[in-house]
């Protein structure tokens, strides 16, 4: 046969043996879903309570008030981490719905004029902060995985009105 043929199955082969390796490396939850954080699987939207939360992933970094008696909890996983995971809670302090932001869709929601406030609410504290003097910036960034390399969404912002003026991708090479 010819050598490319067996090439491609060899190919074939470690690319299914990559994702078994995946999934068996997170787990999967009660319905067959990979599960993106140890202990997302003991919790259930609309049923467990803020303190069930609490339990499963610890104290959070920021509560944000969301108003009557409402609230976001924010646990980011960074700096060396890829995700932030925003739960939010009812009044009546039940779990209503938790997601995770470092997300092409919520980046693509970073557009200039937003505030430095606006932009931490929605993505959560920044894996770093540095300024630049000399350009008048000041730029926050966020480590996230994009299909199979991790990088960096930057948000530049003008140093003297804290408002986005641009954002940026930089890749992170794995040394």
């Amino acid at each position: 046969m010819d050598k490319r043929f067996f090439y491609l199955i060899r190919r074939g082969a470690g690319v299914v043996g990559s994702l078994v390796a995946a999934l068996a490396m997170f787990g999967c939850d009660s319905n067959g879903n990979p599960i993106e954080e140890f202990g997302l699987d003991k919790l259930q939207k609309g049923i467990s309570t803020e303190a069930e939360v609490r339990t499963v992933m610890g104290a959070p970094d920021t509560v944000w008030n969301d108003g009557d008696g409402a609230r976001t909890l924010e646990y980011p996983k960074g700096p060396e981490g890829v995700r932030t995971w925003m739960f939010a809670i009812n009044g009546m302090g039940t779990l209503i719905d938790y997601r995770q932001v470092l997300t092409e869709d919520n980046f693509s929601r970073v557009v200039p004029h937003l505030s430095s406030n606006e932009v931490r609410r929605m993505l959560g504290r920044p894996r770093s902060v540095v300024q630049f003097r000399l350009k008048n910036e000041e730029v926050w960034d966020w480590k996230y995985h994009h299909i199979h390399e991790d990088r960096l969404f930057n948000v530049h912002f003008d140093i003297d009105s804290m408002q986005v003026v641009r954002t940026s991708v930089s890749d992170i090479s794995s040394h």
